[in-house]
């Protein structure tokens, strides 16, 4: 089915108002498309019919940060391949120690080696692809975090590794497929967003998962009400985190992990006080990946 793609240059120095403006927003229509080597930036929508590209593109902009500069715009159809190539421009196959994230396009020619995993992703699909550093921070310390417990207490090769996991605010489904790819078995995710839900099932499928991950339609109390686990990822804005913490930080645990992502650099101070404030005795580190950044909490064993 064509789809109707809208497009409009904003300033690069505005790229983190923008995101943290479409992420309040929660809208998967809209996204902001980046080209690092010319120092471009464009905010983009896709929409399914052309009436509601002409209805809602202008009352986006409407709405931007006055720092985006937005420039003239442009509406255009897309067939399918052309919705499909749009996409291949800014998603390119990444690794974070054994695990992969490897667009599906490339499934035949991406080089695996032995004992490394993939996750093939479709773009269509997905809101996230992991080239967002939000993303790629909450993957990195998944990866980090199986690595110790692997070193802590191995289990055999091709065996269930017993920590929980739980992805708070799934997306696309793929921290929580990419946990199950490495080993973690009693996985769950869960989005507020029927849509989210959605496809982070058919990301399941696409990478034979079946129902080996458990999605749910929930928002933080619903999702996290009675349930705790090894190792809790939540890629959620600042505000929200913080809204919640209480509610994160008891989901998590004895000697577990919290990871908090969504946060941009200038807001990682306050986040991290005000998580710490809550839990006396958790170590707490951070990290800065471009503009933003993530926080990690570990609880006492």
């Amino acid at each position: 089915m064509p789809l109707w793609e809208t497009k409009a240059e904003i300033a690069k120095d505005a790229v983190p108002a923008v995101e943290e403006f479409l992420a309040e927003g929660e809208d998967g229509r809209f996204m902001v498309l980046e080209d690092r080597i010319a120092g471009r930036a464009w905010v983009a929508g896709y929409f399914e019919d052309r009436e509601a590209a002409e209805h809602d593109w202008p009352e986006l902009l409407s709405r931007l940060p006055a720092e985006a500069a937005v420039q003239p715009g442009t509406l255009r159809e897309l067939a399918d391949e052309d919705w499909r190539d749009s996409y291949k421009a800014h998603f390119h196959a990444w690794r974070s120690g054994r695990l992969h994230w490897v667009p599906v396009w490339q499934r035949d020619t991406h080089p695996v080696a032995e004992g490394e995993v993939v996750i093939w992703l479709d773009p269509g699909l997905a809101f996230g692809t992991g080239n967002h550093e939000t993303t790629r921070l909450c993957c990195e310390r998944l990866v980090a975090y199986a690595a110790e417990r692997e070193r802590l207490a191995p289990v055999p090769a091709g065996a269930a590794r017993p920590e929980r996991v739980i992805d708070a605010g799934c997306g696309s489904g793929i921290l929580a497929l990419s946990a199950h790819r490495l080993g973690f078995r009693a996985v769950e995710g869960f989005d507020n967003d029927p849509e989210a839900v959605r496809v982070s099932i058919e990301n399941a499928a696409l990478n034979g998962l079946g129902d080996a991950v458990h999605f749910a339609v929930a928002d933080l109390v619903q999702g996290l009400e009675g349930r705790q686990a090894d190792l809790v990822l939540a890629n959620i804005q600042a505000d929200v985190l913080m809204a919640f913490a209480g509610r994160l930080l008891a989901a998590v645990a004895p000697g577990g992990w919290l990871v908090l992502s969504g946060i941009l650099a200038g807001e990682r101070d306050t986040v991290q006080a005000a998580f710490a404030s809550r839990a006396p005795g958790w170590a707490c580190e951070s990290r800065i990946l471009g503009e933003w950044s993530d926080v990690v909490l570990r609880r006492p064993a």
